[in-house]
């Protein structure tokens, strides 16, 4: 047939260009092959070629064809060695970008380790608020340990090093910003005597018939031990009472409430009128603290949505918005350690929890978020007036406290509703990682109206805390990125206690004398 000499010819190699070949891709992240920058990969002897461009011209059918008969070939000697020269650039950047960053992490780690057991007569910061108003004292802010200029050297003068290198670990590497343990304490499990002391105070007020709140609150402000936080907690938030009698009934009479309102109102999740409002919490869930395990486990997703439809299902005038996903998480952290043993709460696997145990968390997460957003839910009504105003009465405050951050604000045209909103609308728990704002909310809670006024303060102090880096920045792209991504993956508790300290120390000069600060 005259056909046939056609098909012998269709897998038959054509040496010009065919579309499918591997070529170069260019772009931001794959520049143009350079024979200068790439030497190394070009063999002996080569030379390099210019090409002149040519305009196109029209082909017909059969001509289009032809070129494209052997666009499948899987031999081709160009579209190897391209494949191999690509592979060959792309391990040799990635891989040592990664292993820099391991090593380099690593060693943090290992410095910061041997920092906190070598440095023995380092102050504890404000044991109490009152040491804060000192007249002789000055509070500095420090955005991390490495700013307190303390150097540690070992025996040899030496600094210390990655002293081992292991195997891959079983579970998944949790990044510095989402471990939940105080990265200051977590290395030193052993308890100080000043830490045994705090803890047998709290033990001896919760075991009274009648535990004194006030006395709580004033220990508590300082910081809660894990061991006594989950009770501390449900009664600084008014969901457990004083006496000591009535707390189990009253446990048990809320626990049954609350699953009461997921019989009456959960199946109603996907009917018309609350539709949407369960769609969005769907999505939100998940997006809760990605880089943490825990909290990407299916049952915990399923008690953070239960808890956020049912919340909206009994406060019609605010009903769901974002954000509120965020304020579930540290109650359901705190409240789970009361059953978990285990250091690593972000790897721990609910499952293996008696479902008793899943229900009790659950309730009581609910309650207590409940308690804390009765007394914020102006910040999630319509157009969120408590937000505007708090931003309003933070761009006031720092006006008064520091002018000069505020006019070089002004000078880049930044608004404060640009960056301040997400710190009002979460509480800063997108700004500091999870073990931050559990220490935070010890404060919150042992102070009157923590998180509706105290939580200004706390926001002035964190702003100004970045008054360096913030005055570098002279344009608005730079502010922005600047106070949208702030640089506290290493904050724990120290850092922690001495923003509180200052922010006491502004809510103690401009909280009563309102005047100061108003133009």
């Amino acid at each position: 047939m005259s056909n046939d000499g056609e098909k012998k010819q269709f897998w038959k190699r054509n040496t010009s260009k065919v579309p499918g070949s591997i070529q170069h891709v260019y772009g931001a992240q794959h520049p143009p092959f350079d024979p200068l920058l790439h030497s190394s990969l070009i063999k002996p002897g080569s030379k390099s070629q210019t090409t002149q461009v040519k305009p196109k011209k029209a082909i017909s059918f059969q001509e289009f064809q032809s070129i494209t008969s052997d666009a499948w070939d899987t031999g081709d000697d160009d579209d190897d060695k391209l494949l191999a020269m690509a592979t060959q650039s792309l391990n040799t950047k990635v891989v040592m970008e990664a292993a820099n960053k391991v090593i380099e992490n690593h060693s943090r780690l290992q410095e910061q380790k041997s920092q906190d057991e070598k440095i023995s007569d380092v102050p504890h910061i404000l044991e109490t608020k009152e040491t804060c108003l000192h007249p002789h004292s000055e509070v500095k802010m420090v955005k991390s340990l490495s700013e307190a200029h303390i150097t540690v050297t070992d025996a040899a003068g030496e600094k210390p090093t990655l002293q081992r290198q292991q195997s891959l670990p079983s579970r998944p590497i949790i990044p510095l910003v989402a471990r939940i343990a105080d990265q200051n304490t977590s290395e030193s499990p052993a308890m100080t005597e000043r830490e045994a002391s705090r803890l047998d105070k709290f033990k001896q007020l919760l075991a009274g018939p009648n535990s004194d709140l006030d006395e709580i609150r004033k220990l508590s402000w300082s910081g809660i031990p894990k061991q006594v936080r989950p009770i501390t907690w449900k009664l600084l938030s008014g969901y457990l009472p004083a006496n000591v009698d009535r707390r189990e009934s009253t446990l048990q009479r809320k626990r049954q409430e609350y699953f009461g309102f997921i019989e009456q109102y959960y199946n109603s999740r996907n009917d018309e009128d609350h539709k949407e409002t369960y769609r969005q919490i769907h999505i939100d869930i998940p997006r809760t603290n990605p880089l943490i395990p825990l909290f990407q486990q299916a049952s915990v997703q399923e008690i953070f949505e239960r808890i956020l439809f049912i919340w909206s299902i009994r406060h019609p005038a605010s009903g769901y918005v974002q954000g509120i996903n965020d304020l579930v998480t540290p109650f359901f952290v705190v409240f789970a350690f009361e059953y978990i043993e285990e250091e690593e709460v972000e790897n721990f696997d609910v499952s293996s929890l008696p479902e008793e145990v899943l229900r009790n968390i659950e309730a009581d997460s609910f309650w207590c978020m409940s308690k804390l957003l009765d007394g914020i839910q102006d910040s999630y009504t319509f157009a969120q007036p408590g937000i505007q105003k708090k931003v309003k009465m933070l761009e006031e405050l720092v006006s008064r406290i520091d002018e000069q951050v505020h006019n070089h604000l002004q000078q880049c045209d930044v608004s404060y509703l640009q960056f301040s909103f997400r710190w009002m609308n979460n509480l800063l728990m997108r700004e500091l990682p999870l073990r931050c704002t559990i220490r935070l909310w010890d404060t919150y809670q042992s102070e009157p109206e923590g998180f509706s006024q105290f939580h200004l303060y706390v926001c002035a102090a964190f702003l100004l805390s970045w008054k360096k880096d913030i005055l570098e920045e002279k344009d608005f792209q730079g502010l922005m990125i600047l106070l949208q991504n702030l640089p506290t993956m290493h904050w724990g508790n120290e850092e922690i206690g001495v923003l509180l300290a200052e922010a006491y120390r502004l809510k103690y000069a401009f909280a009563d004398a309102p005047n100061h600060y108003k133009r």
